[in-house]
């Protein structure tokens, strides 16, 4: 789903990604206090950049493994705001916040209706397939992201 974007840098409004994904909440994802278990929330964002991904024309397992690489999670941050009930209509959304020369930071949020519950912050490394080791990240790839988000992510080059 494409949303229209406003051009500050508030990250925590539903405007600021180009790119956001349904989710309703199941019986099986809530904890014994009825809210969603924590854990969930990074499922939820795994869905969601797995979503981003074939909206960019690079959907897994074949969109990085043409070029040779894929991505890897490196470190992930969740900042918990609400919770999410039962049945509840999520969107979760992705952004790319920052590229580098061979990683990318993800901006991520879940809102239920514009209420912002959960934030997050993925950073991944791209890796060569096989070996494993940090790889440059292909410049098709890199493209592909820019023309799509609505807020220019941070340019790194070292």
């Amino acid at each position: 789903m494409s949303l229209s974007c406003r051009d500050d840098r508030a990250p925590s409004a539903l405007t600021d990604f180009a790119f956001a994904h349904r989710l309703r909440v199941r019986w099986a994802e809530l904890d014994p206090q009825r809210i969603v278990f924590n854990a969930h929330y990074l499922t939820y964002f795994d869905v969601a950049l797995s979503e981003y991904m074939r909206a960019i024309g690079f959907k897994a397992p074949d969109g990085l493994a043409k070029h040779g690489c894929d991505i890897v999670l490196a470190n992930a941050n969740l900042d918990f705001r609400a919770s999410a009930r039962y049945d509840d209509e999520l969107l979760v959304a992705a952004r790319v916040a920052r590229i580098g020369r061979t990683s990318l930071g993800f901006r991520m949020a879940c809102f239920r209706d514009d209420a912002l519950l959960v934030e997050g912050r993925l950073a991944y490394v791209n890796v060569s397939l096989g070996a494993h080791r940090p790889m440059a990240l292909p410049e098709a790839f890199v493209a592909k992201m820019l023309a799509f988000e609505c807020i220019a992510p941070v340019r790194q080059t070292v």
